[in-house]
């Protein structure tokens, strides 16, 4: 076994890593790093629980549902990726 599948994980890894951990993606010595953190800190059992509902619900957006003040700023920057606004 190499040496970073025994480090323990950071909060900052796990942050960085979570999306994979959602999608199933990460190797199985990280996920394993992933859990034994996540058993252990409250902080990132909160984190991973809001990046779940965030997900859950970003599912049920539609653009109908959305008020005009969100998506007028999305669609100043779409096409430049800078706000057209502040030009």
């Amino acid at each position: 076994m190499n040496e970073d599948a025994l480090r323990e994980m950071a909060c900052q890894e796990l942050v960085e890593v979570i999306t994979d951990y959602l999608e199933r993606k990460l190797p199985d010595p990280d996920h394993a790093r992933f859990e034994a953190h996540l058993a252990t800190c409250p902080a990132c059992q909160e984190y991973l629980e809001q990046m779940k509902a965030l997900v859950r619900l970003s599912g049920r957006l539609t653009p109908k549902s959305l008020e005009p003040t969100a998506t007028t700023p999305l669609s100043d920057t779409s096409s430049t990726g800078q706000d057209k606004r502040s030009v």
